[in-house]
């Protein structure tokens, strides 16, 4: 009996050894799998060189890698402004993928801003959208959501057709798992001096353009324009100026879209491939106006210095 007890604790050992290299390999290769894990506020901080923004939160995604590369209150909840139309467009897509034909109603001109469209105007959805993206109009993303969101329900009036598809883009968004975001209207207008037309995060919002640029890039297409000119199915031609003013500057710049809002101050999330097959998203928020564009640049820089050292 005693003979044997040294070889049971040698086969106790050699067993407590396999398992610990079984779960050590199986740590591992999950790891390789799966990718380096998205890194913490602090220690993305430390990725880059010092940084002074203008911003209130800023977050870098490097899709590629599904890694953070800068984060800066990314889960704070601040108003989106403008960069609503994002979700109003993806919604837009899903609902009617064929690219119907929108008529521009009287009532779509009511929203805030003339984008010098004209009543019982016709255009093509894809047209309307990629215009509306570029300039940013308020009537163009209203006239969709009057047409489309009619689609679902016979009979309702203009309230509750945009209620009908303001509920659509909250849907989606939970679907994306966007779990900070939540839409009060399509066009991201201020409801009030204190309540903007939509909420979400820096982070959510790349993770919104990850998700259009995987599943749908066509509608971020035109936004790498600095200009569009673009006729509607009646003849009419229209010019849209591309409110980033940076489309030109930015290297392999993919696409975008701006907010401002006196609610939200400066927004700004957009997408770049600085090198080939590897894009990078960025998120700007509660910039000022002008401050939006020098936070661009200033992260650019940073991204295309710590590339150059990794």
């Amino acid at each position: 009996m005693k003979n044997k007890i040294p070889e049971l604790r040698f086969f106790a050992a050699l067993f407590i050894s396999i398992s610990l290299l079984i779960v050590s390999s199986y740590v591992l290769g999950s790891r390789e799998e799966t990718g380096e894990a998205p890194i913490t506020e602090e220690t993305a901080l430390k990725s880059f060189p010092a940084l002074t923004l203008q911003a209130k939160a800023a977050y870098i995604y490097d899709s590629r890698t599904k890694t953070v590369l800068f984060a800066l209150n990314e889960n704070k909840r601040m108003p989106l402004a403008s960069l609503t139309k994002l979700m109003s467009a993806l919604v837009a897509t899903d609902i009617s993928p064929d690219y119907d034909t929108v008529t521009v109603s009287k009532e779509a001109l009511t929203a805030d801003g003339d984008s010098g469209l004209r009543p019982g105007e016709r255009w093509k959805l894809a047209d309307l959208l990629d215009f509306s993206l570029v300039s940013s109009s308020n009537d163009g993303i209203r006239a969709v959501a009057l047409a489309l969101g009619a689609l679902a329900r016979s009979g309702a009036d203009n309230d509750q057709i945009i209620k009908d598809f303001v509920r659509q883009m909250n849907k989606k968004a939970s679907e994306l798992d966007l779990k900070n975001t939540y839409f009060w209207n399509e066009t991201g207008l201020d409801e009030s001096e204190m309540k903007g037309g939509a909420y979400s995060t820096a982070r959510d919002m790349a993770m919104l353009i990850e998700h259009i640029i995987a599943y749908h890039p066509e509608i971020l297409e035109a936004t790498k324009a600095s200009s569009l000119s673009i006729s509607s199915l009646d003849g009419f031609k229209h010019e849209a100026k591309n409110t980033n003013i940076l489309t030109e500057r930015i290297p392999g710049f993919i696409g975008s879209k701006t907010g401002f809002t006196n609610t939200a101050g400066g927004n700004l999330v957009f997408a770049f491939d600085p090198e080939l097959g590897r894009p990078i998203i960025v998120s700007i928020m509660g910039s000022t106006e002008e401050g939006r564009f020098e936070d661009t640049e200033t992260l650019i820089n940073a991204v295309l210095e710590y590339l150059n050292q990794n």
